[in-house]
């Protein structure tokens, strides 16, 4: 069963740099990235790239996240990806960007909204390098009432709200949270564990643990990259355990974050460990995982894949 069960990738991205443009990735290489050097990712990673990449696993649909598209065009990233699922079959849903503190913020999310393989916005709010650092800008934070006041609007398209930000500011986003009640909003990357120390650990276990229990709360199991070392099995078995145990298979969902997560981790290899974590659980818990819990966290109608 596990080797065929039907997944649905939650987070992943398409980039085309002959056509489009991606600061992080056309520009100067950012020394911060969180995974180190990503040299290797920089060039075009499109549909025909992924389908290699999954041949060897059961992937029906995807949603393609954001993928830091020139800020000045917004809704180009969209546009360009409606035409990339017409032609593909997938990716079967968008989160698309807006930025909530902007003038335009209400212009940009009523235009995504429109397309109606659109389901969320992810709008990556302004955070604090560093667990320990003492520069914050407020301009366009979590604590900017302007960028609030954005967020507060995805209620209004029915838009679900893709929460990417590093594990220091999970306790500030239960805040955040809180003033969305009837919007989906979905944790990517697990919270970012990156201190696999035991204080950073215990850090990072607070955090997630106070936003689980905020019900309209969602987490993407995906990005257990580390700067500096390897796939580590047992530290990301341990940390996924903990996570379905938080949140529950059905506000869980594996994704690859492909091809980001390449700078560590094969898909074969990542899905086969992920597979291999949850291959005690029910039937009915690894289709949450690998598919259930994305198709109606995302509201997936587009068509899937078939590749019987």
């Amino acid at each position: 069963m596990s080797e065929d069960i039907e997944i649905i990738d939650a987070h992943h991205h398409f980039w085309d740099l002959n056509k489009n443009y991606y600061p992080f990735l056309s520009d100067k290489i950012d020394p911060d990235f969180f995974l180190g050097n990503y040299k290797s990712i920089r060039k075009n990673y499109l549909p025909v790239d992924y389908i290699k990449d999954i041949k060897s696993h059961n992937v029906i649909g995807t949603v393609h996240c954001e993928a830091e598209w020139d800020r000045q065009d917004q809704v180009g990233e969209t546009k360009w990806l409606e035409n990339v699922s017409k032609k593909n079959k997938f990716p079967n849903a968008i989160v698309g960007h807006a930025w909530f503190h902007k003038n335009n913020a209400e212009a940009v999310i009523a235009e995504q909204a429109s397309f109606d393989i659109v389901k969320g916005i992810r709008s990556k709010p302004s955070v604090k390098f560093s667990r320990n650092s003492l520069q914050y800008i407020k301009d366009g934070s979590m604590q900017d009432e302007k960028w609030r006041s954005g967020l507060k609007l995805l209620e209004k398209y029915n838009l679900n709200y893709d929460l990417r930000v590093p594990c220091w500011h999970l306790k500030e986003a239960v805040e955040i949270v809180r003033l969305i009640p009837n919007t989906k909003v979905i944790i990517n990357h697990a919270g970012f564990p990156w201190d696999r120390s035991k204080e950073g650990m215990d850090f990072w276990r607070k955090g997630i643990r106070l936003i689980s229990l905020e019900p309209n709360t969602f987490i993407k199991l995906s990005e257990f990259g580390v700067n500096g070392q390897d796939w580590n099995y047992a530290e990301n078995a341990n940390i996924i355990y903990e996570l379905i145990d938080l949140f529950s298979p059905k506000r869980c969902m594996f994704a690859s974050n492909f091809p980001v997560s390449k700078l560590k981790v094969t898909f074969n290899d990542l899905f086969n460990n992920y597979k291999k974590i949850v291959e005690k659980f029910s039937i009915d818990e690894k289709k949450a995982l690998f598919s259930k819990t994305a198709i109606k966290t995302y509201n997936i109608k587009h068509k899937l894949l078939n590749k019987q």
